[in-house]
């Protein structure tokens, strides 16, 4: 490919050495001197060095960047230049005053990194074992992630963005790109676009490159061909719903799950003529019955579920579904992608409140559902309508919790299960409920599906209302507040939280005693929240 001449844009590029921190020691007596550019720049030829060479920056004109063509742009993100163009020229730029080494640069270096103002791409010439090895761009876009990666807490840390992200950048961490629009720099482009011929996003609830990591890492921890992240928990599952059921459908739920959303089943989707059969989690014949009686679109529900924690054979019930032609759905937010492979076992899709676990520092909102890519494409066709778009600074919290998800989940697993043994054997606690315990009802099907039995532990007081209260405020580690999953601990009365509004008998008929304590563990050290729940426990 010929190789344009820069010098009918730019001056002749200037260098400058570094400070020298090598303690008195020559820098060509350093191993390796003079190798501080890898990468596609690089014309030296083999065991060659440059004296010097390793201590310089180079310096171009202020415009410089912005006169690269896209593809000299993404080579010179991909060899550290986009930080040097940034950073390196200074108000004494007329100075001629060079040092032997960025003479050196200056013939050896920068001569043959020619670039074109224009539309044409510039090509870069290099000499080098590791001419064709570029872990970031194009020749690794069809690898997969757990071809190098074998454990979920690698894969959280690095899915979406080790092999290339979409956003040209030498930054280690992905960057916040905050725009409500993408521009076209010609009409044919964005004929081109409209016609499917090139990618954008066009506009900013249609997609952002900071979401996108973010989908692609939860897809990748998912075993899921796509995700869809949203501006919530509850946004997710709403607009899936809508999405997936037609009027006059019916879906199948269970009788423990997040209030909201049975309000959302109970009293907004009949408006479009959906109805919905309630059944117990546990309760296979009456999931039997149903698919028997009715042609039911959806089977819809959490495992484990909120606030008792019952779990769903999420494998016998997608089998048991699909003969009947309906999908299977499972909000997986309380195990976690680390706990538990829903799509795996054979859910259609799962659903997450990012909010809790996957961000996991009690600042952010956020919601996804994964899946195969037609029924997520669904579902994103009517996200595009009603909104609920996630802010690329949420998706960038999400991204930055999702790094220490593995760590966080593996001693909130810990906590919770330590925890749970010793208020089952305690006098002043009546039940315990968690999946972890040889007592609950599934805790034989917990451990077939699930690898830990996550950080929440619900659990009730020997005691009324006003005892189970005094308890909660004698506890000086948690916050009472209505989340769980974060780092911080959390506590609540769901009677109080949740349902205060409803009367003692409305209550009951969901189990929720005035006595229930829902408590999230968060990473705090084990002995410190034991002994803040025996001192409250003695309290009462």
């Amino acid at each position: 490919m010929a190789v344009p001449s820069c010098a009918r844009a730019f001056p002749s590029f200037q260098c400058r050495s570094d400070p020298d921190f090598s303690g008195g020691v020559p820098r060509h007596d350093l191993p390796n001197a003079g190798v501080r550019f890898s990468g596609k720049v690089n014309t030296l030829s083999r065991g060659s060095s440059v004296h010097g060479m390793s201590s310089l920056i180079l310096r171009f004109p202020p415009n410089f960047i912005r006169q690269l063509s896209v593809k000299a742009r993404r080579n010179c993100s991909n060899i550290g230049v986009a930080q040097v163009v940034a950073a390196s020229w200074s108000n004494n730029h007329a100075s001629t005053d060079f040092t032997p080494a960025a003479k050196a640069v200056d013939a050896a270096a920068i001569a043959p990194f020619d670039i074109t103002t224009g539309d044409e791409e510039g090509a870069v010439v290099e000499d080098s074992p590791r001419a064709d090895r570029n872990v970031q761009i194009e020749d690794l876009t069809n690898v997969k992630y757990s071809s190098f990666l074998s454990s979920d807490g690698s894969i959280a840390i690095h899915a979406g963005e080790r092999l290339g992200r979409g956003i040209v950048t030498d930054a280690i961490t992905t960057p916040v790109v905050n725009t409500s629009a993408y521009f076209f720099k010609k009409t044919s482009d964005l004929i081109d676009f409209k016609e499917k011929r090139r990618a954008s996003f066009e506009y900013g609830r249609y997609g952002n490159p900071t979401s996108i990591v973010a989908e692609e890492k939860i897809s990748a921890l998912e075993g899921a061909d796509a995700t869809l992240l949203m501006a919530s928990g509850m946004c997710a599952s709403t607009v899936l719903l809508l999405a997936l059921v037609p009027a006059g459908g019916h879906i199948v739920t269970t009788t423990d799950c997040y209030r909201k959303t049975r309000i959302f089943i109970e009293t907004i989707l009949p408006k479009m003529g959906i109805t919905a059969t309630v059944i117990d989690p546990a309760d296979i014949g009456a999931l039997e019955s149903v698919l028997n009686q009715k042609k039911v679109t959806l089977f819809f529900t959490e495992s484990p579920t909120n606030p008792f924690l019952r779990c769903v054979d999420i494998e016998l019930v997608s089998k048991l579904c699909h003969e009947k032609g309906a999908l299977v759905c499972i909000d997986g937010t309380f195990a976690t992608p680390l706990n538990q492979k829903a799509l795996a076992l054979g859910a259609d899709l799962v659903v997450h409140s990012a909010t809790k676990y996957l961000g996991g520092h009690n600042d952010v909102l956020g919601g996804c559902i994964s899946g195969p890519d037609k029924l997520v494409s669904a579902v994103r066709t009517l996200h595009h309508i009603l909104g609920g778009a996630i802010n690329p600074n949420a998706a960038y919290l999400i991204i930055r919790g999702m790094k220490t998800l593995h760590l966080r989940v593996q001693q909130q697993n810990s906590t919770a299960q330590r925890i749970a043994e010793i208020l089952e054997a305690h006098p002043k606690v009546r039940c315990v409920y968690y999946p972890g315990l040889p007592s609950h009802p599934e805790y034989h099907l917990a451990k077939r599906q699930m690898t830990g039995f996550g950080g929440v532990v619900s659990f009730e007081v020997d005691g009324d209302l006003l005892t189970t209260a005094k308890f909660v405020d004698a506890l000086k580690i948690p916050y009472i507040a209505p989340s769980f999953g974060g780092c911080e601990s959390i506590v609540d009365q769901p009677t109080i939280m949740s349902y205060w509004d409803l009367k003692e008998s409305e209550r009951a008929k969901y189990g929720i005693m005035d006595n229930l304590v829902r408590f999230s563990f968060g990473v705090e050290d084990f002995e410190d929240l034991k002994a803040d729940i025996l001192q409250a426990l003695e309290s009462i």
